[in-house]
């Protein structure tokens, strides 16, 4: 079998270039369907609050949310009493574009689960949010001082 890291790195490839080739046929390039499933998910948001939610830096975020309002899936405008951050809310094109992702995001889950139970699929969430807590840098550097 092949070593944990290697097929983690080959999942995410193929899940990726899967869903960006379905993405790319809604017109979106990368980046943009974390952004729009997250505006769905929690709504307005600023730039900072976004980029790390999506795990992408903030001045890659700002690229590709300048892109996104170029193409009218989103607007930017500052809230009442804080001038220093704008805040992204989708548009109604944007809604759709959202709506598309969530469904390319769903088909592409179907195909790759399909060889697993309903079980197992809960399991491997259980699994990978293990794997992702473990990878918080804040969390290994708080093992690291209590093992001190």
């Amino acid at each position: 079998m092949e070593s944990l890291h290697y097929l983690l790195m080959k999942t995410h490839s193929l899940f990726s270039k899967r869903v960006m080739t379905e993405a790319s046929h809604a017109g979106l390039t990368s980046g943009q369907p974390k952004v729009l499933e997250y505006l769905t998910l929690f709504g307005e948001a600023d730039q900072k609050t976004i980029a790390a939610y999506c795990e992408i830096e903030p001045a890659t975020v700002g690229s590709i949310l300048l892109r996104m309002e170029e193409n009218g899936l989103i607007l930017r405008r500052q809230k009442a009493g804080n001038r220093r951050s704008l805040y992204v809310s989708l548009t109604d094109k944007g809604r759709a574009a959202a709506a598309r992702v969530e469904e390319i995001f769903h088909t592409v889950e179907a195909d790759a689960a399909r060889e697993l139970s309903p079980d197992e699929v809960h399991l491997l969430q259980e699994l990978l949010n293990k794997l992702c807590t473990g990878l918080q840098p804040n969390v290994n550097s708080q093992k690291e001082k209590e093992s001190l």
